[in-house]
């Protein structure tokens, strides 16, 4: 098998954001471009960064298959599940992990990863 099976974008020297492989699509975890927003702003931030590189992909979030959810403060909890039942109105729900980790950079409050499938 070649690795023109496997298609990849918004590259750099560290990671892909997007790798689609067997009509399966990964993303790498999504953090907030803009750190002054609060854990509601961060959210629908990262959310909306996902349905672009899903639809760059050419899927969607009624797609996904899994997601990966990871916290900074666990007291956002209940904020952040408020947001992603919003944002996924009309669709199942994938299958979810929320975690609560210390991230890379201390002003994220909150990474999602996330694993659709192409239609």
């Amino acid at each position: 098998m070649s690795h023109s099976d496997i298609e990849k974008f918004n590259s750099n020297a560290v990671m892909s954001a997007v790798t689609v492989f067997n009509q399966v699509v990964y993303l790498s975890g999504q953090v907030p471009k803009n750190t002054g927003n609060d854990i509601a702003g961060q959210t629908r931030e990262i959310l909306a960064t996902i349905d672009e590189l899903l639809a760059l992909a050419g899927t969607d979030k009624s797609r996904l298959l899994s997601a990966q959810l990871y916290i900074k403060n666990l007291a956002d909890f209940s904020t952040v599940n408020a947001i992603w039942i919003d944002w996924m109105k009309g669709c199942t729900p994938p299958s979810r992990a929320t975690i609560q980790a210390d991230l890379v950079n201390p002003d994220w409050l909150i990474e999602i990863a996330v694993t659709a499938a192409q239609p």
